[in-house]
């Protein structure tokens, strides 16, 4: 061979051990396996009353659906008849059947109220799974137009008359002098956890803060997380809030807040927003050589959705000054 064609020989293999191997082609991803679907008719809330309600099931499986069985539950001692309703015959694939049952609905409560309504189906064949599960929310009511339509409990006073407080339920509260001395006066912005809140705008010796007692709150808005500001009565001042977004769903999260005095001030995972010295009692102001404080907190947010309203902690040792979403 050639001198010149050997190393054009060369070159060439040298070239092609240096090329990457082609990546092969990504394997299609299989399409998520459908689901059997359950779902509600709307309740008729207006009680006293037997309600009908029907329960669609569809089968949206490769397989036909045989054995079906429904059972029904609505709120806590709402009785149901009957208890489980078989499904005579089988579901084609694509194809629904539906069933009837009956729940005693108790006098309408006044207020706002969410009741949540749980279908089951149980069956065999279909999508394989062997159990799904529809709910349905139904509302009466309206949530408070805004924290401040919700103030029950009156947490600041003026050292000159103290005998309106009872913040923490044996007749003590914050000092609206000692808080104005650490900026904590009415409607004055507080920046915490990435949210721009609002401190109660309202005269000394009022209600200012809301026990947290289950109450919904309308809310609008976006962003990544709700804040709470406030703080905890007893060292057991935690609990749950919902957050329902404008598309229906909504989203849960725990939160807490150390008791205002004498717990460490990241007790609950909580933040210091601000101390005061001292606090006013029934009979004036004391306690000046004790810190009294404020602590924010927050829960976790859909970004991609709107806040519609919050329901706050059924939990009356949060106290809860403001909130607000950071964007």
């Amino acid at each position: 061979m050639r001198p010149a064609r050997l190393i054009g020989s060369l070159t060439a293999a040298i070239a092609l051990l240096l090329v990457p191997a082609q990546a092969g082609a990504a394997e299609p991803q299989a399409p998520a396996a459908a689901r059997t679907e359950v779902s509600i008719s709307p309740v008729d809330l207006d009680g006293p009353v037997v309600s009908t309600v029907k329960v669609s099931v569809k089968n949206a499986g490769p397989q036909r659906l045989r054995s079906l069985k429904v059972s029904f539950a609505g709120p806590a001692g709402w009785a149901v008849q009957p208890a489980v309703r078989a499904v005579d015959g089988s579901l084609a694939t694509g194809a629904s059947a539906e069933t009837t049952l009956r729940i005693q609905v108790p006098e309408k409560r006044s207020g706002f109220v969410i009741r949540t309504f749980r279908a089951t189906a149980t069956y065999q064949g279909g999508d394989g799974e062997g159990t799904a599960t529809g709910i349905r929310t139904e509302r009466s009511g309206s949530p408070q137009a805004n924290l401040a339509a919700a103030y029950n409990n009156v947490a600041i006073t003026d050292e000159s008359a103290t005998g309106a407080g009872d913040y923490d339920g044996e007749g003590n509260s914050f000092s609206a002098q000692k808080l104005a001395a650490v900026g904590l006066t009415r409607g004055a912005r507080v920046s915490a956890l990435g949210a721009e809140l609002t401190w109660p705008d309202v005269p000394a010796g009022t209600k200012d803060n809301v026990a947290s007692g289950g109450q919904a709150v309308t809310l609008g808005g976006k962003g990544d997380k709700l804040v709470f500001l406030g703080s905890g009565v007893t060292s057991a001042a935690t609990g749950n809030a919902t957050v329902y977004y404008t598309d229906g769903s909504s989203s849960t999260g725990t939160f807490g807040f150390p008791n205002w005095s004498f717990d460490p001030v990241t007790a609950h995972g909580a933040t210091l927003v601000k101390s005061t010295d001292g606090r006013n009692r029934q009979d004036g102001y004391g306690n000046a050589t004790v810190k009294y404080s404020v602590f924010a907190h927050s829960v976790a947010l859909d970004p991609a959705k709107t806040v519609e309203f919050v329901v706050l902690p059924a939990n009356a040792n949060i106290h809860i000054f403001a909130m607000a979403i950071a964007p």
